[in-house]
């Protein structure tokens, strides 16, 4: 599996998809001219167009590469050699997941001291109300990546069931949009506002809350931003979840990896 990983590694690479990450990245250096057309709060919009322009970035790279690694090799029919090796289905899909997987904290890493080097640059020209708290924007950004890994499980689960590109790419584009606001629409349903709403309505909106993951609770932005203090309570479960649900859906994947028919 080690091997498959670093396969998957160069395979990346010579697709030149880091070269277009290190191009998206100098699209930091507008992001001070941008911020100090703000009278106030300069620092904390920088912080905000940052991580934005950060998310956006890896929202792009987990979709398209969770989306299509397996697909491509299926396409173009690397899997029939290299699962004529002595390789389990098994191994081969946790390989390219993890290959995957560490190219995005690699990618989260370098954007990351992008953001870091933005933000020191524009808290020293115009100084904040509040100290930028660089622990919370560290633990922000590595929490946003733990976030675009599990969006790769999924586009995984997506690929081991289909035999196309729509599925893995569109299935995981809804399920990010899905699981952004699932937190949102379950506290609204157990509200008294939703008295009005039928029982139906509330029990598909409580299904679907723990169906999809939940997306809403990796996003720590607004801690970074305004350097709140961080609940260590909250950042536990929510790496627990993490680990119990991309155990979930790797599982389910190679499963359905393991039935699935070669042809």
């Amino acid at each position: 599996m080690t091997s498959i990983i670093g396969i998957t590694l160069k395979g990346i690479f010579r697709d030149r998809v880091f070269q277009g990450i290190m191009v998206s990245a100098c699209m930091f250096l507008f992001i001070p001219v941008v911020a100090s057309l703000s009278m106030r709060q300069v620092t904390e919009l920088s912080l905000t167009l940052s991580l934005s322009l950060l998310s956006f970035i890896m929202l792009l790279l987990s979709v398209f590469l969770g989306g299509t690694s397996l697909w491509k090799d299926i396409e173009r029919r690397y899997t029939f050699s290299v699962l004529g090796l002595p390789l389990s289905r098994q191994s081969y899909l946790l390989g390219r997941f993890g290959g995957t997987a560490l190219f995005v904290l690699l990618a989260a890493t370098v954007l990351g001291m992008a953001v870091c080097g933005v933000v020191a640059y524009t808290a020293g020209a115009y100084p904040p109300d509040r100290p930028v708290v660089w622990g919370t924007l560290a633990f922000c950004i590595l929490f946003d990546a733990l976030k675009y890994i599990l969006l790769i499980a999924v586009a995984f689960l997506f690929s081991s069931l289909s035999t196309s590109f729509f599925l893995p790419v569109f299935g995981t584009i809804a399920t990010f949009l899905a699981g952004g606001v699932t937190q949102q629409v379950y506290e609204y349903v157990h509200s008294p506002s939703s008295a009005k709403l039928s029982p139906v309505v509330k029990q598909v909106a409580t299904g679907l809350y723990y169906l999809l993951p939940n997306f809403g609770a990796f996003d720590l932005k607004v801690n970074a931003i305004y350097g709140l203090p961080l609940p260590v309570q909250g950042l536990l479960l929510t790496a627990a979840y993490f680990v119990v649900s991309v155990g979930i859906l790797l599982s389910l994947s190679a499963v359905i990896f393991m039935r699935r028919e070669m042809r």
